[in-house]
């Protein structure tokens, strides 16, 4: 049986980027003693995601996915033989980006994902958007595993997954910043349910401003023949304490149940679907603040 394991980093911040490298590597070397595959930090892990008003100190708390603090991440993955998603403001035109650059366990990257849908209606408005959702295979211990990702308020539209399911994701990581409460993970589960996917996702622990822990992972396995009920596809929802939570994928299941279930592309009809990408936006969902 494959099982890959994900060990989800719900830690605090420290007060500068270099704590959180030190405490990001030492996190990733615990992950790997307790036998991670993968690990993933909460959203924009470099700078404990802040978002100053002042465009200036904005900029200047961003780094590119060449900097010292990204590759240290890029060679311990190589050192620790473990896959590694490492999230960061990246620096951008005209405004930096909220990005997971996902390492597999060579050290090679194979993922770069900024997030698309930022929260406009809030201090993200200050953030250039990502362009396009991704997915990559992963070389990880357990073999190589299609892997996509989204961030935080991306999992709030059914697109997003939609999209990574099409591209054959089969894991997607979901590195996050917000209080995790029973709506916002019941879209997760229904993100993993209705696209027969795994999804990992990463949050804060209370101490941090918005965030309460409850790092969550979901295997998308609803039904299985020797069970007379649908199961709960939750394999993990953590407590609001920092540490590290290890989400355990058992891959042949979820890749059997993909092979002959009804969920996912099996019986969709994209031809009829024209109103989905229709640019119109119509009463009562008109926002001042709303940028394409």
């Amino acid at each position: 049986m494959k099982i890959l394991n994900i060990a989800l980093l719900q830690i605090l911040p420290g007060s500068t980027q270099k704590e959180n490298l030190e405490k990001g590597i030492t996190y990733c070397k615990k992950a790997k003693e307790a036998g991670a595959d993968l690990a993933l930090f909460p959203e924009m892990w470099n700078n404990g995601y802040r978002i100053p008003e002042d465009e200036e100190e904005l900029k200047a708390q961003a780094i590119s996915t060449e900097s010292e603090f990204v590759r240290a991440f890029e060679r311990l993955a190589k050192e620790l033989d473990m896959a590694i998603g490492i999230t960061f403001l990246e620096s951008y035109e005209p405004l930096p980006r909220n990005t997971v650059v996902l390492f597999d366990r060579h050290g090679e990257k194979v993922l770069a994902y900024s997030k698309v849908h930022t929260c406009d209606f809030g201090d993200e408005c200050r953030l250039t958007a990502g362009d396009d959702f991704y997915v990559a295979d992963l070389d990880t211990a357990k073999g190589i595993v299609r892997t996509g990702a989204m961030i935080c308020y991306d999992r709030e539209f059914p697109e997003s997954a939609r999209i990574l399911m099409l591209k054959g994701a089969e894991i997607v990581l979901v590195p996050n910043a917000c209080p995790m409460e029973i709506n916002r993970l019941s879209q997760l589960r229904g993100r993993a349910y209705e696209n027969m996917m795994g999804l990992a996702t990463c949050n804060y622990p209370c101490g941090q401003p918005d965030c309460n822990g409850h790092s969550s992972a979901f295997d998308g396995v609803a039904y299985l023949p020797e069970l007379p009920e649908s199961r709960d596809t939750c394999i993990l929802e953590a407590g609001g304490e920092e540490g590290i939570y290890m989400a355990a994928f058992r891959l042949d299941m979820l890749r059997d149940y993909r092979n002959h279930e009804v969920h996912g592309n099996a019986y969709r009809h994209p031809q009829k679907y024209h109103s989905l990408i229709a640019e119109e936006i119509r009463e009562p969902f008109i926002r001042s603040d709303y940028r394409k």
